[in-house]
């Protein structure tokens, strides 16, 4: 569980400082101010919790697949 959980904010992480690299360079306590009233596909707030979730249960998804392969050898 401790495993999947650093996976999942470094993820997190990742995609965070990788699409708004600049917000949180330049202004970070404003872009944290902002983000109740942003408005992406309209998830507002959840947004981000809900891409990372997203593409966690993708890459969960690719690990199970290579997990299965792994055990028939």
């Amino acid at each position: 569980m401790k495993k999947e959980l650093i996976i999942f904010t470094g993820l997190f992480l990742f995609l965070a400082i990788g699409m708004h690299f600049k917000e949180w360079t330049s202004h970070p306590i404003e872009h944290l101010l902002a983000l109740p009233h942003s408005g992406a596909y309209g998830l507002g707030a959840l947004h981000p919790l809900v891409f990372t979730a997203i593409l966690y249960l993708v890459i969960a998804l690719f690990r199970g697949i290579v997990g299965l392969f792994r055990k028939g050898k």
